[in-house]
This record gives structure tokens, C-alpha cells and sequence, in this order.
């Protein structure tokens, strides 16, 4: 049986009474500090250090760009505005976070197959570069640049005729609302030729959470290739190949961490291979989960323990409502526990537990049959992995419970 502390991510551990740390302060101190619970904590140091170790294995010269969906956290924005080359958004709300968390303009990237025409004319306002995904698009974003004598910056997503093998979500190849099919590539292309358009390139996203390197090495290198078949058709040079992300993180007992060595390698070599009407082009990485999921924490406090036909359920609350991810509930086939422990106290486990949200459906589950410590009314629970696809991928109006607090974990002395 996993004991508690094997289930604690690395940048984690807990002090000599058991507490866990983050960011080197115990899990009760935070609450305390926060003022009340549930919570979400994210260590920007590991955020940095996340950065750090992909500047160094990936290829000179590649931009790393953050997909804001991941954890549009405005304080969490404002560290990553200074670690990453830009934004990617998918809203005009997030666009107006990005904005507002420093990164300029020129380094935001708009995508999302339903744009409305109010937020390409926020678009178009702020100078971000758009990502077309239609026909139809095009020719509203045409009539809005012509109609406000501006000049749209726009890259072309290509829904491509691959799939990023083993992905957790399957993001192009067969019928996708994502992007022009790449077979109606170029007569869209054809209709870039336009003044009021700033071609900048292509965009391709084949899938998400993948662990596998050769996989994503190889949907990299279709990417550029893809690319190469379409450049003839663009109405200029291709000045910037999103190749999308799709890395993952090990969330479950038995995951096994990226080989990130061998992403960066395979990636430099098709880089350096590339054919000439690539020579001037610029390659990004659109990253999210990778970058952020593992640095954050959400916390619970537990409200009652009771039996029921034998089994210990632990009532927090919190739940679904903050977390739906952990609770199986977002995309999830197979249900498993994401790493959860109890954060007040360690030792070793006294039995199994049901780990569960306040809220009235038995879809509110944090983990299932878990060995924990002896977990008492007024203990912690941490849940891992949850700096990514937490608080705004879930329900928070359901059963109406009050939101979570959000904290930068960063203790008073390192502020």
C-alpha cells in the first residue's frame, strides 16, 4: 500500500511534527494566513524552476508561450509575464488579464473557434495576433479591420491530418471545430492575401498531457512539415510555427515524468533540418498544464469523519465546485486519485478513507478508499497537482458554496 508521504510531489515534504510544507511554510500556516479554507496555493519558485529546466533543454531560440486557460490567476499572470516570451488566450477576458499582467500586446495570441465579432474588435484594438479557425471568421475579421482602417496580425490554425498519439485530449486530426481542416488550408491562405491582413504564420495544436516523447517529438516534426507543404500558398513569408504543446505531468501512481532531454533533443534536430521556406521562420511552444499544474496545492479542511456500512468518509469543504479535475469529472474515463494527503499530520496509515466535498451529489469525491493517517474533524487535506485546470475549469456557482481563496505560496520573508 502507498504510504502518505510517497504521494507528495517533489518541491513538497513535511517538517519533523508531520506538517506538510509549501514554499517551507506548514499547510496550517497558510490557512491560517489566508483566513479561511478551501485554498489555492501556487509556489512561483517552482513555476520558475519549471521554466528554468525548459530553457535548458529545449533548442536556442524557441519561444515559450503560456496558454492562460491553464491559470488565468492575475498575480500568478504578472510572475509569468517576466519567465515567458508570451500569452496565449482564448477570451477577451483573459486578453484583459494578459494586458494587465504586463505582457505586451504584440506577444498575445488570440485562438478559440468561437470568437465573437466584439472580441475580434478588441482584438484588432489591442494589436494581439489573432488565430483564424474559419472561413467565415476571416471574412468578419476582414469587414471589422476594413470598417476601423486597421491592420489585423493573424496566424492561420490548421487542424492537421495527424494526432498527437496518446494524448489525454485529442486536439486535431479527423473532424475537429478547431481550425480550417489543413486540405481548405490554402484556399483560406488565398484569402489572407488581403491589406488589411498582417500574415504572421500557422498555428497547429495536436493534443494535450502526453508523456510520451517520441510521440510528441514526431507530431512535431509532422507539424513542420505540414507547414513546409503550406508555405507556397501563404501571402508572405512564415514569420512564426506554433507547434502547440501537449506535454504533460504524471498525475496518477505509475505516470512516468516527460523526457524532457529527449523532447529537447528530437526537437533540435528538426529544427536545424528544417527545410528553407522555414530558414526565417520563428518556432513557439504553447504551454499551460506543464508549466503550472504541478506547483499548485489546494486545501480542505476536514468538517466531520463518519462511518457509513463500514467505511470512513472524510467531509470537507471543499470539492467538485473548486476541483472538479481531481474529482474524475473533467475528462476523465477511468476514475483514480489524484496525490492527495492529510497536510496537518503524518504517520502511518490507519486505514482507508473516502475523501469527500460538501456539496449534495455523490459526484463530489476527492479520493476514493485512500490510506491516511488518522484524520480528525479540523485536519487539512492537500490535494497536488492542482495549479492547473482548478478553480476556473469548475463549477463554482454550484450549490452555491463561496469561492476558494487564491494565494501565491511565497512566505512573508521572500515577498
Amino acid at each position: 500500500m502507498t504510504g502518505p508521504d510517497e504521494r507528495i510531489p517533489q518541491g513538497f515534504a513535511r517538517d519533523a511534527e508531520g506538517r506538510l510544507l509549501i514554499a517551507g511554510v506548514a499547510a496550517d500556516a497558510w490557512a491560517e494566513m489566508a483566513g479561511e479554507t478551501p485554498l489555492f496555493l501556487y509556489d512561483p519558485a517552482l513555476v520558475a524552476a519549471r521554466l528554468g529546466a525548459l530553457r535548458r533543454a529545449l533548442p536556442s531560440g524557441v519561444l515559450l508561450h503560456y496558454a492562460v486557460k491553464a491559470n488565468p490567476f492575475p498575480p500568478l499572470l504578472a510572475r509569468m509575464a517576466g519567465l515567458v516570451d508570451g500569452f496565449d488566450v482564448a477570451s477577451e477576458g483573459e486578453m484583459r488579464r494578459a494586458i494587465g499582467a504586463g505582457m505586451p500586446p504584440a506577444s498575445i495570441s488570440f485562438a478559440g473557434p468561437g470568437k465573437r465579432d466584439r472580441e475580434l474588435s478588441a482584438a484588432l484594438q489591442a494589436g494581439v495576433a489573432i488565430v483564424v479557425e474559419s472561413a467565415g471568421e476571416l471574412a468578419r475579421l476582414k469587414a471589422l479591420a476594413t470598417a476601423g482602417d486597421r491592420r489585423a496580425r493573424v496566424l492561420l490554425r490548421v487542424n492537421p491530418p495527424f494526432e498527437l498519439r496518446g494524448s489525454g485530449m485529442r486536439m486535431g486530426g479527423g473532424a475537429r471545430p478547431f481550425g480550417v481542416d489543413h486540405a481548405d488550408a490554402p484556399d483560406v491562405l488565398a484569402r489572407m492575401r488581403d491589406p488589411c491582413l498582417d500574415f504572421l504564420g500557422f498555428h497547429v495544436f495536436a493534443g494535450s498531457q502526453n508523456l510520451d516523447a517520441d510521440a510528441i517529438a514526431e507530431a512535431q516534426r509532422q507539424t513542420i512539415a505540414l507547414a513546409d507543404r503550406l508555405a507556397p500558398h501563404a501571402p508572405g513569408p512564415i514569420r512564426l510555427l506554433n507547434l502547440g504543446g501537449g506535454f504533460g505531468v504524471p498525475y496518477f501512481p505509475g505516470d512516468r515524468p516527460l523526457d524532457l532531454a529527449a523532447v529537447g533533443e528530437r526537437l533540435g534536430q528538426a529544427i536545424a533540418d528544417r527545410p528553407p521556406s522555414l530558414a526565417g521562420t520563428r518556432f513557439a511552444l504553447e504551454l499551460g498544464r506543464y508549466l503550472v499544474a504541478e506547483a499548485g496545492v489546494y486545501l480542505a479542511r476536514v468538517i466531520d469523519a463518519k462511518l457509513s456500512a463500514g467505511e470512513l468518509f472524510l467531509v470537507t469543504d471543499g470539492g467538485l465546485h473548486h476541483q472538479l479535475a481531481a474529482t474524475g469529472n473533467f475528462g476523465t474515463v477511468v476514475r483514480r486519485n489524484y496525490p492527495v494527503v492529510n497536510a496537518s499530520r503524518g504517520g502511518p496509515p490507519a486505514g482507508p478513507a473516502h475523501v469527500v466535498g460538501c456539496l449534495c451529489t455523490p459526484l463530489d469525491r476527492l479520493a476514493e478508499r485512500l490510506p491516511l493517517p488518522e484524520t480528525k474533524a479540523g485536519d487539512l487535506i492537500a490535494v497536488f497537482m492542482a495549479g492547473a485546470y482548478g478553480r476556473t475549469a469548475s463549477p463554482e456557482a454550484f450549490l452555491g458554496h463561496p469561492p476558494p481563496v487564491e494565494l501565491l505560496a511565497e512566505p512573508p520573508q521572500r515577498a
